[in-house]
């Protein structure tokens, strides 16, 4: 039985041309054709596009079917859709044609995979296809035939090395229809190799990768096509991420999206395991914009531009920013629970919107203002940047919200935190065209703080949105579910964030929601200020300015962001130990360590992380874990998706108060069979400095007066933080109190 699902371009020459003879024509034809096949939308052709077809009968050797036939073969139209076309129109003659063809069309369902092998083993490469009775089966070896090799398995005797790879492929054919398989080569190498871990299985070396993928820039409506290629043995399994999440059927060395969108936006990179080793491509950069008009659509000058073509309303982005802060583990007030899940749950929705996020926990002020000011190095003219999210403590005085760092003393002024309106006029000086704050914090009157600050007026600039999760001088609360927590604010954030609608009209609807909890009736509700004038939404399409100011911010907000790479630890004992790196925040980093290969005499072995710097948050009870879940992260389901079983696990946070580079001791411990003492090998480990910790955050910058804007930036670049979909805890107060966010 024929293939029908395979595409009109499968077809060979002589089949077209017999088709072209009887479609060639004003009666049954070539235009009845289009007409039938043109009731699916994507194989409609246009105006322009017929008469093209038309047009090929003036040529010599021109054919309107043939033409129409490569237009359909260009948008994916299959056999069994031109077949039942062709059934409409009544050509039981061009319907016989067809049939005939498809029966006789040769298709390989098993390609042979490259392998690397050790000297003296057999190795087997397999060739499946079907087709019309009667296939056959051939096998070279570069252009030589391989003799006797005629099955759909070939069987390699690797009785000596030849240092080279040899590269082998099959041939399959009926009659004089053929067709050829992938090249498949196999790499001998000798037993005693470096590369050989043991002799019960190939090494490091046996899983390589031999194409990796490269990095594009696309526009909307394009085909994104990646491909990673790798050998070993056993043969590799594929898994593409995206953003360092694995994307749902994406297992094949090969992967290709039709019509992009924006949503595809993002860093890729493949992981390439088998059942002995793991291996990871490098990660690149894909970057989709709005397709490009050649005529009818102009650009206007502007915060945040506008492109008129089609839809004059539509308003666009240059790009888009988010800071997303949030505040714990307090040094002299009450600890808080939600800022943890919220600011992961926005992260991952604001990362589906196109948002270049930045999330970080348990900042100090110095931390604070050296992050506020590395955000406003990523800000520009039309920037839809000013989405800026808090959550801790915080209070509200003479009109001015302050966000309070982890370390402010018990008596904090605004001399110990952060003014949110100062962070405001930094932004208008970038020309930002949206600047949006949501700040999840109490907002009541602070005692201790009688200063009114003396900053300069706001510049009228109509795009300004701030969202409260309370009213003046009320409190925010947390709802809890064990050690789950979310803030009631995001709780019903989280449910409009992502709908395409006025972003003043998207938080009168949390308001709404908002409204119908009771437990908190009377004591939080939302409250909005806006002075926005133009209808601009978060989701609103993102149009590049240019391609050298557009890297350059891309650039920078990348450098950061990227984890150190995995990499593999061999000791004297003959043990291979993998060192591997997920992030669960900006300043949140989890270091794995795993057993890769040891010797057949070593009953058990493990490595530890230990010498790890103090300047680092890091709790020795979140160390050296066997389970995601002993770290005591509620995000642990998340980040461990991407990490090999029979791990030791351990949680390092505040990556941004590293003072030089991350350095460590691996510490191996082993026993011997038929010993009961075991033996210690240590390995020191420099990672550099990873994600956020390149910006230098813990330089303290002096005592800014009460006037200044915030202190200078120093120079740095962004992190992304990891971050996904989280379910809303049960809707109950904590027990300690009416106060989460409070004072």
């Amino acid at each position: 039985m024929g293939d029908w699902s395979m595409p009109i371009g499968s077809l060979g020459e002589e089949v077209v041309a017999r088709l072209c003879e009887l479609l060639d024509n004003a009666g049954r034809g070539w235009r009845k054709l289009a007409e039938l096949a043109g009731a699916e939308k994507r194989f409609r052709c246009s105006a322009e596009e017929l008469e093209m077809c038309s047009l090929k009968v003036l040529e010599p050797r021109g054919s309107p079917t043939q033409c129409l036939l490569q237009l359909l073969a260009e948008r994916d139209c299959t056999l069994r859709y031109l077949l039942g076309c062709l059934e409409r129109m009544g050509h039981e003659q061009a319907c016989r044609v067809l049939s005939s063809a498809v029966q006789d069309v040769i298709r390989i369902t098993v390609q042979p995979e490259s392998q690397v092998v050790v000297e003296g083993t057999q190795v087997s490469l397999t060739c499946c296809a079907t087709g019309p009775p009667g296939l056959a089966y051939q096998w070279f070896c570069g252009r030589q035939e391989v003799p006797g090799a005629t099955s759909s398995e070939l069987v390699i005797d690797t009785a000596t090395p030849t240092g080279q790879p040899e590269w082998y492929i099959c041939r399959v054919n009926c009659g004089a229809t053929f067709t050829f398989s992938r090249w498949a080569h196999v790499q001998v190498e000798k037993s005693s190799s470096p590369s050989s871990a043991s002799g019960y299985c190939p090494s490091m070396a046996g899983l390589q990768i031999l194409r990796q993928p490269r990095p594009c820039r696309l526009a909307e409506g394009d085909t994104l096509a990646l491909e990673c290629r790798a050998i070993g043995n056993p043969p590799p399994q594929y898994q593409w991420f995206r953003n360092r999440r694995p994307v749902e059927g994406a297992q094949a060395p090969q992967f290709q999206v039709k019509l992009v969108t924006t949503a595809e936006r993002g860093s890729y990179s493949c992981h390439v395991f088998n059942l002995f080793h793991e291996v990871w491509s490098q990660e690149v950069d894909v970057e989709i914009g709005p397709r490009l008009f050649t005529s009818g659509g102009s650009w206007q000058e502007g915060d945040g531009g506008s492109l008129e073509h089609d839809s004059p309303g539509q308003l666009y982005a240059t790009d888009k920013v988010a800071l997303l802060i949030g505040n714990m583990h307090y040094l002299h007030h009450k600890q808080l629970q939600a800022p943890i899940m919220d600011v992961h749950a926005l992260s991952a929705l604001l990362c589906q919107l196109d948002f270049k996020v930045v999330s970080l926990l348990d900042l100090c002020k110095a931390e604070m203002q050296m992050a506020v000011d590395e955000f406003l190095l990523l800000l520009d003219k039309g920037v839809y940047a000013g989405l800026l999210y808090y959550a801790g403590h915080g209070y509200e005085n003479f009109g001015n919200s302050f966000m309070v760092p982890i370390d402010a003393p018990s008596a904090y002024t605004s001399e110990h935190c952060l003014c949110v309106q100062r962070v405001l006029q930094e932004m208008q000086q970038r020309r930002t065209g949206l600047n949006i704050f949501l700040l999840d914090m109490c907002r009541k009157r602070n005692l201790n703080d009688d200063i009114i600050p003396q900053d300069g007026a706001l510049e009228v600039t109509a795009n300004i949105v701030f969202g409260y999760a309370t009213c003046a001088d009320a409190e925010a609360y947390e709802l809890s579910q064990g050690e789950l927590s979310n803030g009631i604010f995001v709780t019903f954030l989280k449910r409009w964030l992502l709908e395409d609608e006025k972003i003043t009209v998207l938080l009168d609807k949390v308001a709404e929601d908002m409204g119908t909890l009771e437990i908190t009736r009377g004591r939080q509700a939302l409250e909005l200020r806006s002075n926005l004038s133009e209808r601009r939404a978060l989701t609103d399409p993102i149009h590049p300015p240019g391609q050298d100011e557009s890297s350059a911010r891309n650039l920078q907000w990348a450098k950061a962001h990227v984890l150190p790479e995995s990499r593999h630890l061999r000791f004297d004992c003959g043990v291979t130990v993998q060192l591997g790196f997920a992030a669960e925040f900006s300043n949140i980093m989890i270091i794995y360590t795993r057993v890769v290969a040891a010797p057949k005499d070593i009953s058990k072995c493990e490595a530890r992380l230990t010498d790890i710097p103090e300047e680092l948050d890091v709790d020795l009870k979140c160390t050296n874990k066997e389970s995601p879940e002993e770290l005591g992260s509620p995000l642990a389901p998340v980040w461990s998706l991407g990490c090999p079983s029979c791990c030791l696990y351990s949680r390092i946070c505040g990556l941004q108060k590293l003072r030089q580079e991350l350095a460590f001791t691996v510490c191996l411990q082993y026993r011997y069979q038929g010993m009961d003492d075991f033996v210690e090998e240590q390995q020191r480990v420099n990672v550099g400095r990873p994600l956020i910790a390149k910006l230098n955050l813990q330089w303290v910058a002096p005592p800014s007066p009460a006037h200044s804007p915030l202190c200078p930036s120093a120079p740095g670049s962004w992190g992304v933080g990891e971050s996904s979909w989280i379910n809303t805890p049960e809707e109950n107060l904590s027990p300690e109190g009416p106060s989460s966010h409070t004072l």
